[in-house]
């Protein structure tokens, strides 16, 4: 019924019921909306296709009105907005990654990418993609320029930057499903479809509550209005992403189970999960092009291996084969630096919007400049 992917079903419903069969059903679904306008693409000419999809995300209806049946259809799915977004919420989710500045960035990185990876099913499509191995670098510049955009204030509202950048993403994920079914490579019996809706879920998990644990574990402290604000952000951002409104979590509890299924009925990291980690560990010494920069990188690695196994735990660090690194006192510490900051926060009510400037000149750094219109 299943692909052989999803695993230990007996115990998974005597622990969460037949909601094990309701979420495995997601295995084998995609999202047709995106799927059918690039089969409408690639049956233009070549470039054709993909500027029109462009000049309709820039400048929405009078782009639309000659467009293909099936960007018609995405892009008037995409334009009813859910009457349960909350702008000004949507909005102080972003704070609370921008407060966290580079403390969001290595929770980002060292755990919820690594957590992504290390799902031996979920990591396929980037190993067929063969982009991960190959330009570490380039891929995490990418993702750091996608999160830099849905964070931004009014970014995800329509038309703008993070509007844009999340559809684009979509249409990326649809193209790479085409490509890597048409590879005739791709064991759809073990694996469902790539880039599924289940996987796809488990991935707004890792941005969204993931990351929330991830940066109590650093020491940051949240009131119960910004963890509201964090989820509905990525609610929002999941939905834009064509996840079906059934599988996006509205608050952190609820994340957190649905997590914990989709942990308990998936195998133990395989040599992918361990190359593709291997291959974001070890990107700063790649790029390193001098003795100076060596060493610097190599002091890097023992901070993140520390930082990286404190996040995701020794056990599936050891999974992963991230070596245990003399450095595991640092990120204790740091912990300890960052909550007495935090309860100094909390006790003098200290205004975020300093910490916000701060945050927003860092993913504006690690992000790159804001796209053209």
């Amino acid at each position: 019924m299943f692909p052989s992917r999803f695993v230990r079903l007996a115990e998974a419903r005597a622990r969460f019921g037949d909601r094990v069969d309701r979420l495995g059903a997601y295995l084998t679904r995609a999202d047709p909306l995106a799927d059918a306008v690039v089969e409408t693409i690639e049956g233009m000419p070549p470039g054709a296709g993909a500027a029109l999809f462009d000049r309709i995300v820039c400048h929405g209806p009078d782009a639309l009105r000659d467009a293909p049946r099936s960007m018609q259809a995405f892009f008037d799915a995409v334009a009813n907005v859910p009457a349960w977004v909350d702008w000004e919420l949507v909005d102080r989710g972003g704070h609370v990654l921008l407060r966290a500045g580079p403390l969001g960035g290595l929770v980002l990185g060292f755990k919820s990418l690594v957590l992504a990876y290390s799902s031996p099913a979920g990591n396929k499509p980037l190993v067929f993609s063969g982009r991960l191995a190959q330009s570490a670098p380039r891929r995490l510049h990418e993702t750091a320029r996608f999160v830099r955009s849905t964070i931004l204030p009014r970014s995800l509202r329509p038309r703008a930057e993070g509007w844009r950048a999340t559809l684009r993403v979509r249409l990326v994920h649809a193209r790479l499903r085409r490509t890597i079914l048409r590879s005739g490579r791709w064991n759809a019996s073990a694996w469902g479809l790539p880039i599924n809706q289940h996987d796809e879920a488990g991935t707004l998990i890792l941005f969204s509550a993931a990351v929330l644990s991830g940066l109590r574990s650093l020491g940051l402290h949240f009131r119960p209005l910004e963890v509201e604000a964090y989820m509905h952000l990525w609610r929002w951002s999941g939905w834009l992403m064509g996840i079906d409104p059934d599988l996006a979590p509205v608050a952190e509890g609820e994340a957190n189970r649905l997590g914990e299924l989709i942990a308990l009925t998936q195998d133990p990291p395989d040599d992918d999960s361990r190359a593709l980690t291997r291959a974001f560990l070890e990107a700063p010494q790649q790029s390193a092009t001098t003795a100076a920069r060596r060493r610097a990188a190599r002091l890097r690695a023992k901070f993140t291996a520390a930082v990286c196994r404190m996040l995701i735990g020794d056990a599936t660090a050891d999974q992963l084969a991230i070596p245990p690194s003399t450095w595991r006192v640092v990120p204790r510490w740091l912990r300890r630096i960052v909550s007495a900051m935090e309860r100094t926060r909390d006790a003098i009510a200290f205004p975020d919007e300093p910490a916000i400037r701060r945050g927003m000149a860092y993913w504006n750094r690690i992000g790159g400049e804001a796209e053209g219109p």
